[in-house]
């Protein structure tokens, strides 16, 4: 009863005053700007401009959702830009274009004034004090590593700051989701021995481990491994949309101990399970969530670019003012909305970044997989073309069998 009164009292002040809601979301995100956990702008620019930054006026883009002049108008401060290639890019040159993809992100956020580059939590914090979008490196699916601890680390050298483990294909060593590639089918083994390596070495590092779009197997064995808290960097609650993209409440729960964070993505299909959606739906996934687990553990990862559909009001980077209004509608305090906004994954990320630092006399781990395992017929073995080893490897060589059928035809021709 004393809480109504108050909020009464309060809506009232506020409109004598002529504070409205509108003034209340841009104070509090002017004091408390938007990190947000999924953007796939990378594959977009690939898709409309073949990667020539040069024809880009980054402050209009208007063939897609996000653009300078539209984060600053949503109040995004830091934005994890996802590093993206399609997963038939498995067994091919996923690797190569993992690169390209890292070097376009860089370009770009090296040549805007107004974006930086961040590859720590100080820095992360200092973009802030500077009023820069702070962009930061994910890689999504552990397929653009080619089961390479050593490509991981490259990539970590490169800025990369998350990964995550799958995308919608298995990877030799980690269990997809979906079922939509037949890449590394199998049973009861979602996380396998170079799997937990992966981990192991993402801890050492300070990458974030993200599990959006793993199985709820491989996710359940990560949170069980990993020292670090992880990340679902874009996915929403099971209950209220059956998604395998989503977290079902047990996992939420699984999540809270490991001091993990939920983002949650605004993709229509994982909001109502349909094409269409809208904001109050998308605050029903914060409540729930919320409710389950507490706010200490929620995020926002809308997936803009990477999605189709977005939920009414919700439809390009700018709009985030709009949820954040629903939620203030909803008795969200703004602390809370504070920790949601940005604090929340500050704190996973400075985590990370101290188990990194606990870990530092560790030496580099030097795990490789087995040729058993990949079964990728485009995986040379590095080894001299005369040593008997590399013969054995790929059976006989050409040379080999010329000789064998040269003797065979002098044996013939003697009888």
């Amino acid at each position: 009863m004393f809480q109504s009164q108050c909020i009464t009292l309060f809506s009232l002040c506020a409109l004598i005053s002529g504070y409205s809601e509108e003034d209340r979301v841009r104070d509090l995100m002017s004091r408390y700007p938007l990190i947000d956990g999924h953007n796939d702008l990378a594959l977009q620019l690939r898709k409309h401009y073949n990667n020539q930054l040069n024809h880009i006026n980054f402050y209009d883009i208007k063939e897609i959702a996000t653009d300078i002049s539209r984060l600053q108008a949503g109040h995004v401060q830091g934005q994890m830009f996802s590093v993206y290639v399609l997963c038939g890019a498995q067994e091919k040159d996923a690797v190569r274009l993992t690169l390209e993809q890292i070097d376009v992100l860089k370009r770009m956020c090296t040549q805007n004034k107004d974006f930086e580059l961040v590859t720590s939590t100080q820095e992360l914090r200092d973009s802030h004090l500077k009023h820069k979008i702070a962009c930061m490196l994910s890689v999504e699916g552990g397929h653009s590593i080619d089961s390479s601890l050593p490509v991981l680390r490259m990539f970590y050298q490169l800025g990369v700051r998350s990964m995550a483990l799958t995308h919608t294909c298995n990877t030799p060593w980690a269990e997809s989701s979906s079922k939509r590639y037949s890449f590394y089918q199998r049973q009861n083994n979602s996380l396998t021995t170079f799997g937990r390596a992966v981990v192991e070495e993402m801890n050492r590092l300070g990458m974030i481990i993200d599990l959006s779009h793993t199985s709820w197997g491989t996710a359940q064995a990560v949170l069980k491994l990993s020292k670090a808290p992880v990340i679902f960097s874009h996915s929403s609650s099971y209950s209220l949309c059956n998604s395998d993209r989503n977290v079902p409440d047990w996992m939420l729960k699984e999540l809270k101990k490991n001091r993990g964070l939920i983002m949650v993505n605004f993709h229509s299909n994982f909001i109502s399970c349909k094409r269409e959606a809208n904001i109050s739906l998308v605050a029903d996934h914060f409540d729930h969530i919320k409710n389950i687990i507490g706010v200490d553990s929620i995020g926002i990862g809308s997936d803009f670019e990477g999605a189709i559909s977005f939920p009414k009001g919700l439809d390009d980077v700018s709009k985030y003012p709009a949820l954040i209004k629903e939620l203030l509608q909803r008795n969200w305090t703004e602390q809370e909305l504070a920790d949601i906004l940005r604090r929340n994954f500050v704190r996973v990320f400075d985590e990370v970044e101290k188990m990194r630092d606990k870990m530092v006399m560790e030496p580099p781990s030097e795990v490789q997989i087995s040729l058993e395992e990949v079964h990728n017929p485009c995986r040379l073995v590095l080894r001299h073309p005369d040593s008997p080893s590399a013969s054995d490897q790929h059976g006989p060589s050409a040379l080999h069998i010329l000789l064998t059928a040269v003797l065979l035809l002098s044996t013939l021709s003697l009888l």
